[in-house]
């Protein structure tokens, strides 16, 4: 079976997770293809496929005779979708022999163009694969599952020699929760590829460190006509804040591995304000500084307006992966290697966002990103074709061939 077909009948389980949800999984309609995949992995002779309590699936295949030495290679992809377009009643669209030209979605009339989507072009010739325009298609990363279940298949069938082979299938990594309950030592790898990237042949080892911040403000209310030297607005402190922030470090002004502060939301009257911020940098120092220059405005705003006006907190979110894959660059090498022997040139670029597999990494995991062929996600742009997935999967038996 081609990873497509697989890909055709896994977008159309349900799968988004919840944000607003405090379970684990956010939703318990993950369980259900979660399930379905278990299934699957022991009809291919993965006789330990399970799905755990918090609905990760786990699975292994044992090395073939004589490969037994090989370290244990992990492979992994996540089961949700993101809530930015519908993930529900996804009904996939093939187009076959694409032309190049623009695409009318028929569920809602939208024209997926080469005009706004230049990328269209390349893949003239090949079997585009999109939704009706009415959902999210859900590759991202339904087509990293279907990739991976392809390439064991043809291990298995084909009886190609491989060192121990780790399977994990994870939810809510939509919603930055995919490796809050990952049980890495249940795993059993040495190291792992998440496949959940963009274009076939991507390497992705390098992302943003990133940190959230709360600023809450308190203010002084005081009645308009008496409130010289006795008014604090917070709002107006709040605005301060903002406004000694660089204004060209913000994400619609920067690119590549240039960082930036993001006001992601606002809020406030007269008593009370509180402003929300990402922070992101791909350089360490960087990223300290930039957090250093927000605890230095709300200290001189404390100074303006009094101790306790401002408050700060700061979180950090996750790390730049590449300083826990330097160590073990022969997962970049190998992958490399493999793309190059698929007949591509791989794609080197820092990831401006994070992956489960920096915070794998950072738990002990060297993870980097493969590219699985698709591109829009979280919209009902989405795409990818078959044929970029058969390479996905081709560079996957090439990884796996040159561990064993």
């Amino acid at each position: 079976m081609r990873a497509c077909d697989r890909l055709l009948n896994y977008v159309k389980v349900h799968t988004t997770s919840d944000p607003h949800s405090d379970t684990s999984p956010s939703t318990a309609r993950q369980f259900v293809l979660a399930e379905q995949l278990a299934a699957e992995l022991k009809a291919l002779g993965l006789a330990d496929a399970r799905v755990s309590e918090d609905c990760y699936v786990y699975a292994s295949l044992p090395a073939t005779p004589g490969h037994e030495g090989a370290g244990a290679l992990g492979l992994i992809a996540h089961m949700d979708t993101a809530d930015e377009a519908s993930g529900e009643n996804v009904k996939p669209q093939l187009h076959p022999n694409y032309d190049g030209r623009a695409v009318r979605l028929p569920g809602s009339g939208a024209l997926l163009s080469p005009e706004m989507f230049p990328f269209l072009r390349a893949m003239r010739g090949q079997t585009l694969i999109t939704s009706d325009g009415t959902t999210l298609l859900g590759a991202d990363d339904k087509a990293g599952i279907a990739e991976i279940m392809t390439a064991l298949e043809h291990i298995v069938t084909e009886d190609r020699p491989h060192g121990r082979l780790c399977i994990a299938f994870t939810p809510d990594e939509e919603i930055g929760r995919g490796t809050d309950h990952f049980d890495i030592p249940a795993f059993g790898a040495a190291y792992a590829y998440t496949v959940d990237g963009s274009d076939v042949g991507e390497i992705e080892y390098e992302n943003f460190n990133a940190a959230s911040a709360i600023v809450t403000v308190h203010g002084r209310s005081v009645h308009p006509g008496s409130a010289k030297n006795a008014m604090i607005n917070a709002q107006n402190v709040a605005w301060e804040f903002h406004d000694a922030l660089p204004a060209l470090d913000r994400p619609e002004h920067t690119e590549g591995r240039e960082g930036f502060y993001h006001l992601t939301s606002m809020m406030g009257e007269v008593s009370f304000a509180r402003l929300g911020y990402i922070i992101r940098d791909h350089d360490e120092a960087a990223f300290n500084q930039r957090k250093a220059v927000l605890r230095h405005i709300a200290a001189r705003l404390n100074e303006r307006y009094g101790p306790g006006t401002v408050e700060l907190e700061i979180k950090d979110s996750y790390h730049n992966m590449i300083e826990q894959i330097r160590p073990h660059f022969h997962l970049v090498e190998n992958a490399r290697a493999a793309i190059r022997a698929a007949g591509l040139e791989p794609i080197e670029n820092p990831i401006r966002g994070g992956t489960d597999g920096a915070m794998l990494s950072y738990k002990g995991l060297p993870c980097p990103n493969l590219g699985t062929g698709g591109f829009n996600y979280h919209g009902p742009f989405e795409c990818i074709t078959a044929e970029k997935m058969d390479k996905a999967v081709e560079i996957l038996l090439g990884i796996i061939e040159r561990y064993a």
